[in-house]
């Protein structure tokens, strides 16, 4: 039985809402199986080309910085050419770039590969929620739109089984160039979905924009129509520089914060280093293997959780039991590894904590922003706001991998985790204080707030009620 409550729904539009939204989740998965992929990969690679260290991190980095530039280009070409048409071309870059590792002669090519299909996954990580969050019922937005970071999980996880797939042949090859396969699916399932009806009508294509909605509503369309009317009107000649002005700098904050926040509390270290850490509590290579496949189911089945959970409790409330658990084991973890002589029993106690870590960032931080930020910002400016936000999600990223490793190296793997643990109570109170509750609201409602509630003081008082967005 499906966790999405359906009620009100028809069971034709419902089955069309449920198979664009998956599809479009498909660039979430290309994400994940990116993030995942080189690890396996990468330790046949440096058997095939040789490499000075320097060169290692930017093979494996550099998909991080086409992101950044992806992430760049992919909201202002949201806005411009339209969500479809940016997750078709996103997937023909992907294919492009899955395609050229995988052929790739030495190492500049290779890296040019990586670069390839990080700009594809920058377009990827912007316009997969945009698009979703635009074309889905408000009653269950949340949960179609955390669809996306399930996708990434589920891209994860799956390359973990890639790798192992082809580990005893070493064939890297054919584990970069496996990426392909979801871009052809991702782009032969778009060719058939409809445009975002937000961004048709703000284009002057009404009636287009009507027959989406009436495929994706079971009633009210022209009141809705009528709000992205009255929303596209007020915000006419609107752009990227409007974002610093008082009444959109809320959201602006809330974006940026969690962004930033989304990274340095640590979970792509975990990601990407996790066999070694986990490995120096005294496990051997294959208990590693096997504990990190471990860690990435439960990424998967509480991302679950999370999806059945976000249009029933809040985003904001998902948000401060993730961070406040991340909190909890970042700290347990510094504690184990502080101990001397920590194999057998606080081993275990080690990888315990990775995994509620892991568990409690699915719940939260997870899928929760990248489901924020595509409901707070303004039609006119939303895929260009989203791309800000997300350069810097990128940015923090990158300097999250490049630095962990000299960070345990010099200040230690105990020090390291409950740095990430200060950050993480930072972040709490910064979602307390700062990120507002979008639970059940138009997107038109959230920027009605926006508007009105410049220069106001907070709604949620003493009570713990959340922050209006509109707080400046």
């Amino acid at each position: 039985m499906s966790t999405i409550d359906t009620e009100g729904v028809g069971a034709g539009r419902n089955r069309f809402i449920y198979v664009a939204a998956a599809l479009a989740a498909l660039n979430g998965l290309l994400f994940g199986f990116d993030t995942g992929i080189i690890s396996g990969a990468f330790l046949y690679i440096k058997q095939t080309f040789t490499m000075s260290p320097l060169v290692r991190g930017i093979v494996v980095s550099g998909a991080m910085a086409g992101a950044a530039v992806g992430a760049a280009l992919g909201g202002k070409l949201a806005d411009r050419i339209g969500r479809r048409r940016l997750i078709l071309l996103g997937a023909v870059v992907f294919f492009i770039g899955s395609g050229t590792m995988a052929l790739a002669p030495n190492v500049p090519i290779l890296v040019l590969g990586r670069l390839i299909d990080g700009v594809a996954i920058g377009f990827a990580s912007i316009v997969g929620p945009l698009y979703i969050s635009e074309i889905a019922p408000p009653k269950i937005r949340g949960a179609l739109t955390s669809l996306n970071q399930l996708m990434v999980t589920v891209g994860i996880l799956s390359s973990y089984f890639v790798n192992y797939a082809f580990a005893d042949a070493g064939a890297w090859r054919w584990m970069l160039g496996a990426g392909m396969v979801p871009a052809v699916i991702l782009a032969v399932g778009m060719l058939k979905m409809p445009e975002s009806p937000r961004w048709l009508f703000e284009h002057g294509r009404r009636e287009e924009a009507r027959e989406v909605l009436e495929r994706t509503r079971e009633g009210g369309v022209e009141a809705e129509l009528a709000e992205i009317e009255e929303t596209v009107e007020e915000q006419s000649g609107t752009g990227l520089g409007d974002l610093i002005q008082p009444w959109l700098r809320p959201a602006l904050v809330v974006g940026l914060g969690l962004a930033v926040f989304q990274q340095v509390t640590g979970i792509n270290a975990v990601m990407y280093y996790a066999p070694t850490v986990l490995e120096s509590t005294g496990f051997g290579s294959t208990t590693s293997i096997l504990a990190t496949v471990g860690i990435g189911v439960i990424n998967v089945v509480m991302t679950v959780v999370a999806i059945a959970l976000i249009d029933r409790v809040g985003r904001r409330a998902l948000l401060l039991v993730g961070v406040g658990g991340m909190v909890l084991t970042l700290g347990i973890l510094g504690a184990v590894f502080y101990m001397p002589g920590f194999s057998g029993v606080l081993g275990w106690f080690a990888t315990g904590s990775l995994m509620l870590y892991v568990a409690f960032f699915a719940i939260g931080l997870g899928p929760v922003f990248w489901l924020i930020i595509s409901e707070i910002y303004p039609l006119s400016v939303r895929g260009t706001a989203m791309g800000a936000v997300t350069v810097a999600n990128w940015g923090a990223n990158l300097l999250v991998s490049l630095t962990f490793p000299m960070l345990t190296a010099n200040v230690g793997t105990s020090s390291t985790f409950w740095l990430f643990g200060g950050l993480s109570a930072i972040a709490l109170v910064f979602t307390y204080y700062v990120v507002p509750e979008t639970k059940g609201r138009s997107l038109e409602e959230i920027e009605a707030d926006l508007r009105e509630n410049v220069g106001t003081a907070s709604a949620g008082g003493s009570s713990g009620e959340s922050p209006d967005i509109g707080d400046d």
